[in-house]
């Protein structure tokens, strides 16, 4: 889809992508969700970063920073909807999203003994550093994955 994006006042056309990422982790879906939220233990989005600000309740803002590939790069959003342990839905803007403010969703899903996980992103600029993403997410669900299987 092409876009039409307000960028300091002048309007320019961008090429947005959706991104989904689906797996089976072996854990309940509360467990999963917590991990998420859970920026002391490794794991989930907020982990092992420079800074983090985490507020995870609606209307919450989050703000963290990485080190990455010889430089800092800082994240921002806010939480649009909690409820668990079914569903976490947050904005998403940085540097690599050109400032377009994204929304990630994770949905759990209960499988068996675990839980299927999907995780959508609305809206990445379809350039390298947005489908670049989808990486992250997916080393983000096998950190998720691993610590629980861990516990």
């Amino acid at each position: 889809m092409t876009e039409q994006i307000q960028d300091a006042g002048k309007e320019t056309k961008m090429d947005l992508i959706d991104l989904e990422i689906s797996r089976t982790i072996a854990a309940a879906p509360g467990a999963i969700y917590d991990a998420w939220l859970d920026a002391t233990k490794p794991g989930g989005p907020w982990y092992g970063c420079d800074r983090v600000i985490l507020n995870p309740v609606v209307d919450g803002l989050f703000y963290h920073s990485v080190q990455h590939a010889g430089r800092e790069w800082a994240h921002y959003g806010r939480f649009i909807r909690l409820e668990r342990p079914a569903l976490i839905e947050h904005s998403w803007m940085s540097e690599a999203t050109q400032a377009v403010d994204t929304i990630v969703t994770l949905t759990l899903e209960p499988q068996g003994d675990g839980a299927l996980v999907t995780l959508r992103q609305a809206r990445v600029p379809d350039d390298a550093m947005g489908r670049q993403h989808k990486d992250g997410w997916t080393f983000i669900l096998d950190a998720i994955a691993a610590r629980l299987q861990r516990a």
